[in-house]
């Protein structure tokens, strides 16, 4: 066993299973206590300059702020959280899903306090939870508004769109905000993104190699090619289906062999 394995197998025993469904239990629970204490919601976001006057809680509680407060979109976030949090669990395991978050908390916490602009809220945290998963599986399919079908991917684009958008408009705060967000992910793919990117030039090179490799013309019936037999001469017929190619040699025997 290498030195690898040794230490995910010691750090195995630190990672919390099923940390996605903590982190809506603490959602719910909050939810909940801020109909009787409707101000408890204010003593939990990421405001900088609260936290370095000492209420040091904020860099933990904003995570556990609910993502809505009306009861049924509540069910909405925290069920789609839920799957692809638990979904990105089951492929990678506890501890590098735990790790994943960890990037991503510790980045979105080091933007806030280094390059203060205002409470920062956990959207951008569970963002890269989403543009994991839309990585991962991009062909999966939600229905907005439980009609329309649409592919993760398409969703994953709209949100790389938006976090493009910020970082070119926002202040400083943003970009450092934006940049946290997708730290994490960059940390975990970039090898796959390099790979794809590899593989798409690759393609993308054959295929222009084929296309200025491939003939001309193709007789219909023999095969010969302008490339086997450069004096050959072709024609094509219009009054055929797919306006078949023919060579000299097959074209007089061809039913519309007055065709040029």
């Amino acid at each position: 066993m290498g030195f690898k394995d040794k230490l995910e197998r010691k750090l195995s025993r630190l990672a919390i299973p099923h940390l996605t469904l903590w982190i809506i239990i603490g959602q719910v629970l909050f939810f909940v206590l801020h109909f009787s204490h409707p101000n408890i919601i204010s003593r939990m976001d990421l405001e900088p300059p609260l936290v370095w006057a000492g209420q040091w809680w904020r860099v933990i509680s904003f995570v556990l702020i609910p993502p809505s407060y009306s009861p049924i979109w509540l069910f909405l976030d925290i069920y789609f959280f839920f799957l692809i949090g638990n979904t990105l669990e089951n492929t990678w395991g506890s501890l590098h899903y735990n790790i994943f978050l960890l990037i991503g908390w510790m980045a979105t916490v080091a933007a806030a306090l280094l390059v203060p602009g205002g409470a920062v809220a956990s959207l951008y945290l569970f963002g890269s939870v989403f543009l994991a998963f839309a990585f991962l599986y991009p062909e999966f399919v939600i229905y907005v508004a439980f009609i329309l079908p649409v592919q993760v991917k398409y969703l994953g684009w709209l949100m790389w769109a938006f976090y493009g958008w910020m970082f070119l408009t926002g202040g400083w705060s943003q970009r450092a905000i934006v940049f946290a967000a997708v730290l994490n992910f960059l940390i975990f793919f970039h090898r796959d993104i390099i790979n794809r990117i590899r593989y798409g030039h690759r393609k993308m090179v054959q295929k222009a190699a084929a296309a200025v490799d491939a003939p001309l013309h193709r007789c219909t019936i023999c095969g010969v090619t302008d490339q086997s037999n450069p004096q050959m001469e072709f024609r094509y017929c219009n009054r055929c289906a797919g306006t078949p190619c023919y060579c000299m040699d097959h074209i007089n025997n061809h039913e519309h062999r007055a065709a040029k």
